[in-house]
């Protein structure tokens, strides 16, 4: 099997440019992206258990790993929400499959959101990790539009050893993740 594009450049490419700007005394200073968390919410499987199996089916589709069923912690009566029912979807990806779903986010997923301009630098939690919010997810093109039944967002989130927000963001905009310009 080949290595992942992205693994390759940061290898080659991301390394050596990151401990040159930020002065590190080894490369393993230089951080890296741990994992990738996707995550979806299905606030209607109240209703419809079914929604949770169909949201499963498309995380794993577009993910290329087995997504697991996230369990409601608390009962919230005011959204007739019981503990232990299944309110949504999740999967967790490292090493090849990370750099790859990256790969297909960055090159395929991202440029087919509409009006998009770039990916806001709101997102980072001042602990190295950049959290980005989809809207749809039908601009997977593993999903396909005629068989979906509603329009569900998800949550991702890349989980990096850098300790700053700084670091974090040179990292990310060195793979290639089209932030938006600070002027727009």
């Amino acid at each position: 099997m080949a290595t992942p594009r992205l693994k390759e450049k940061y290898n080659k490419e991301i390394i050596p440019a990151l401990k040159d700007k930020f002065q590190y005394s080894s490369i393993m200073e230089v951080p890296k992206v741990l994992k990738i968390n996707v995550n979806k919410g299905i606030g209607a499987a109240v209703a419809d258990k079914k929604l949770v199996d169909t949201g499963i089916d498309e995380l794993t589709a577009v993910t290329g790993q087995k997504a697991v069923p996230t369990i409601a912690k608390k009962s919230v009566s005011n959204f007739k929400l019981r503990e232990g029912m299944p309110i949504g979807a999740r999967v967790t990806l490292r090493g090849d499959k990370m750099y790859e779903f990256m790969d297909r986010l960055m090159s395929v997923a991202l440029p087919r959101v509409r009006d998009f301009r770039g990916i806001s630098e709101k997102g980072f939690d001042g602990r190295g990790n950049y959290t980005l919010g989809v809207k749809e997810q039908i601009i997977f093109p593993e999903i396909s539009i005629d068989q979906v039944a509603r329009i569900n967002g998800m949550n991702i989130t890349i989980v990096t050893s850098a300790k700053t927000n700084e670091e974090s963001y040179e990292l990310l905009k060195a793979f290639g993740l089209p932030f938006a310009n600070k002027n727009n």
